[in-house]
Formats: C-alpha cells, structure tokens, sequence
C-alpha cells in the first residue's frame, strides 16, 4: 500500500508534463496545417 503514495504522485507529475506539452504544441502551432506536410511528401518537390 506504501507503494501507492510513490506512484501516484509520479503519475500526476508525468501527467501533467503530457498535458503541458500538448497546451505548448497548440499555443506555438504544430496542428494548424495537418494536410499539407503528408501532401507535400506524396507529391515531391516541385523546384524549377
């Protein structure tokens, strides 16, 4: 049982730290243009 006051704080901390990069991923913009990276893979580069 004493086991439980280590891991649970461990996994609100590690929680936490998910939860703060995800925030810092929206705020900076990492999701705002899901489409054209893969298509732009898929197509190539297209440099006269």
């Amino acid at each position: 049982m004493s086991l439980i006051y280590l891991i649970l704080p461990i996994a609100l901390i590690v929680a936490g730290l998910a939860l703060a990069a995800f925030l810092w991923a929206l705020r900076t913009g990492q999701y705002d243009d899901l489409d054209t990276p893969p298509q732009r893979q898929l197509l190539g580069d297209e440099r006269d």
